[in-house]
């Protein structure tokens, strides 16, 4: 902009949305590649890649003594991560915890957290050094193995990655929240993913189902074990996107005399061993956890966490799924290898691409060594020739240094020595005058040149490199393989038992007979045992029995209302039979001036035919009826005045169905629809008036019905021709011996 179009007071005007579209995406590609996403080369962030450098710088190593973690924080925030360093310092301790990180970088000294959840001590207590881990992650970093660039403030220089001699990525995993991603990589064991490697070197084109004959799944620092299921396994493996169910490792201590008790000796990934136990208080406190008593925590060095049971007639399989399904006794870890490809690109990787490029970087940084130590070999002969020259002509070498002004332009010019040359022999020591010198320079000189040769065979032998990386790799599983401490697989596999939270209190009720009792007014209650003989019961002023069934304190009934509405109640959960009951209304969210029609034990796999007054209906499934909340269903609507009639079982093949004008219809099943909810269709028209019953039955077995003096009678569909017909008809008045209360006098549910 020129000086004529600058505003008044030097302010630029610029586009709002340009101005935040640029620096919006400045600041997401800076936190992506500079914070959150680990480089799948080396399988670091920036912040651990600075900490392993610092302290490498320090001479931390492992047989070296500790510094405290003061020290190592400040000099990374000072010279190589401008950050904060509280953060600096929770990076430090992560990789020094055993139960955070599978293989730790860092040996740590002092208090550096507990699986509990306890953070750390401060860092000017605690103190560090490295692992033999990390120092095969860095080892390569003086041989030009890797690139190097300016620290922040350029008074410095960092490495770009480091030579990563161990697989950390997979090994270790990775988690982080980028701007608009995230990366979520578990744990794996290194033994598995060095056999992987290897079958990778030996077979470049390896499926991603053939590298999971070696890599079994993830293996967590806290062991477990992992719910297996195999199309899952390899989806995930090959989208690089999916999930784990890691589960609690259990067992059952036998107390005697027939009392046990569980003990849980692994917990899962990340989960905090004391808020596990107070989220299971918490659902003890709720009543959630009807198996279970109580827990306690005797946890020392290792976890032991103790389950009591109620009883001692607990399934133990049954208490631990449902701890698994309603706490983190069983926790999900999420895979989503989303990595930055080269340092610069972040896509998700599957498992065989993540170890390809890993595999890749150990070639280039192979190469980049190769390439640096056949530099010093080449630097050392050259100098080592010169020596030989100087032996040889030794006298005038001597003179020439004492009598010539410019002693190196004349050694040069006498005998057609480099400048390198020239200036080695100018620093020669006087002690390396000897006799012998000049065949311990030729035994050197022999040794480097053969060593030149083998080194320039192995940069011209694509064969011969991958065969030095494979030895590379096989050298490090024999390190770190299954029959060593920090090697052996810790978490193992297992199955799971899908069982829903409903069955599991369905476990816990003792199965008992019981009578339920429904009053006209709604209100009900649970007399024990099953009886028939009704007649000592008592109810409220104005009040009656309207029904009563037969149940189990293990069955759901299921309550029909005039609305049209289905509830389901526990029967165990029914008010005792001492006193009048409880209204329904209390027990469920029944709309006013809507009252029960029917009340019946659910059998689930049943067919239900429903009536309104204005004799509409249809046919619906139990199943479809059955309410999980208190506000329960509505299946049949009507329209006021209308109200919901009937509610029959539809075990049969033709309905028989009567108005309050004392018309009897019959027609075939198969002209009702099966619906879940509506309105239904007509089943009989009548002039005036509504509907008074409707039964389903077999037309095998005839029409039945029961007058009031408790006679049966039963007519076959021959002799009923006159009332039969199709749905939707008026009908004709019923039988003789039909009772006068237009009621067939059966209950059919």
């Amino acid at each position: 902009m020129g000086k004529d179009l600058i505003p008044p007071g030097g302010i630029e005007p610029i586009n709002l949305r340009d101005a935040l579209e640029e620096r919006y995406l400045a600041y997401a590609l800076s936190t992506i590649t500079h914070r959150a996403l680990p480089d799948v080369r080396d399988g670091l962030k920036p912040v651990h890649r600075r900490l392993l450098y610092a302290m490498r710088l320090l001479k931390l190593d492992p047989n070296a003594g500790f510094k405290k973690c003061a020290r190592v924080v400040g000099d990374v925030m000072g010279k190589y991560h401008p950050h904060g360093d509280q953060a600096i310092y929770d990076a430090l301790v992560r990789l020094a915890q055993d139960f955070a990180v599978r293989y730790p970088m860092v040996d740590g000294q002092g208090n550096f957290g507990n699986i509990d959840g306890d953070s750390a001590a401060a860092m000017r207590y605690t103190e560090a050094r490295l692992t033999d881990i990390a120092m095969r992650t860095l080892d390569g970093l003086d041989e030009d193995a890797v690139d190097f660039r300016e620290t922040y403030d350029g008074l410095d220089r960092e490495p770009v990655v480091l030579p990563g001699g161990f697989p950390n990525l997979l090994a270790n995993g990775a988690a982080g929240i980028a701007v608009g991603m995230a990366t979520s990589i578990p744990p794996h064991n290194i033994g598995e993913l060095c056999a992987a490697a290897q079958l990778l070197i030996k077979t470049p084109d390896a499926s991603t189902q053939e590298l999971l004959t070696h890599v079994q799944g993830p293996d967590f620092p806290t062991g477990g074990v992992l719910v297996r299921n195999d199309p899952a396994f390899l989806e995930a493996y090959e989208t690089g996107r999916g999930g784990f169910r890691v589960r609690a490792r259990w067992e059952v201590e036998d107390l005697g005399r027939g009392t046990w008790q569980v003990v849980v000796t692994e917990i899962p990934y990340q989960v905090q061993k004391s808020r596990l136990i107070e989220k299971v208080a918490e659902l003890l406190q709720a009543r959630k956890l009807p198996l279970l008593d109580d827990v306690r925590d005797e946890s020392a060095e290792d976890v032991r966490l103790v389950l009591v049971p109620r009883s001692k007639n607990v399934d133990a399989s049954l208490l631990m799924e449902s701890l698994f399904k309603l706490t983190d006794l069983e926790n999900r870890f999420s895979l989503n290898m989303n990595v930055l490809s080269g340092g610069r690109v972040p896509m998700v990787m599957g498992l065989r691409q993540v170890l390809r490029e890993w595999l890749d970087h150990r070639k280039d940084v192979l190469v980049r060594r190769t390439n640096h130590r056949l530099g010093q070999i080449e630097h050392r002969l050259e100098v080592l020739g010169g020596y030989l020259i100087a032996y040889l002509n030794l006298d005038e070498v001597i003179r020439i240094i004492r009598e010539e002004d410019d002693a190196k332009a004349s050694l040069r010019a006498a005998f057609e020595l480099s400048d390198v040359q020239a200036e080695a022999v100018l620093n020669m020591r006087l002690r390396a005058l000897r006799k012998l010198e000049e065949i311990e320079i030729r035994k050197e000189h022999d040794k480097l040149t053969a060593e030149r040769e083998q080194l320039l065979t192995l940069l011209g032998s694509d064969t011969r490199q991958w065969t030095r990386i494979g030895k590379q790799i096989a050298e490090l599983a024999k390190v770190y393989g299954p029959e060593t401490a920090l090697g052996k697989r810790r978490t193992t596999f297992g199955d799971a038992i899908d069982i829903d939270v409903t069955d599991i209190h369905q476990a816990m009720i003792e199965k008992e007979p019981i009578t339920v009792i429904v009053s006209e007014k709604g209100w009900v209650r649970a007399l024990k045992g099953h009886q028939n003989d009704l007649s000592s019961l008592s109810f409220k002023q104005d009040d009656a029995l309207k029904l009563h069934i037969h149940a189990e304190t293990t069955d759901k009934l299921l309550v029909f209302t005039t609305g049209g509405k289905f509830f389901t109640l526990a029967a165990d959960k029914l008010p005792g039979g001492r006193g009048h009951g409880e209204p329904f209304r209390l027990m469920v969210d029944m709309d006013e001036g809507h009252d029960v029609v029917d009340v019946f034990v659910s059998r689930g796999d049943r067919k239900l035919l429903l009536v309104s007054t204005e004799a509409r209906g249809f046919v619906v499934n139990e199943a479809d009826v059955i309410a999980n909340t208190r506000k329960g269903k509505q299946v049949l609507n009507v329209t006021t005045p209308g109200e919901a009639k009937l509610c029959v079982a539809a075990t049969g093949d033709h309905v028989a169905i009567i108005g309050r004008n004392r018309k009897l219809l019959v027609f075939p099943l198969a002209q009702v629809p099966e619906m879940s909810r509506g309105r239904g269709v007509r089943l009989q028209r009548y002039r005036d008036g509504g509907v008074s019953d409707a039964v389903v039955f077999n037309g095998a077995d005839g029409l039945g019905w029961v007058d009031s003096s408790g006679r049966s009678f039963n007519r076959t569909l021959e002799e009923l021709t006159d009332w039969r017909g199709d749905r939707a008809q008026a009908g004709r008045l019923p039988p003789n011996g039909f009772p006068r209360s237009n009621n067939f006098g059966r209950r059919t549910l």
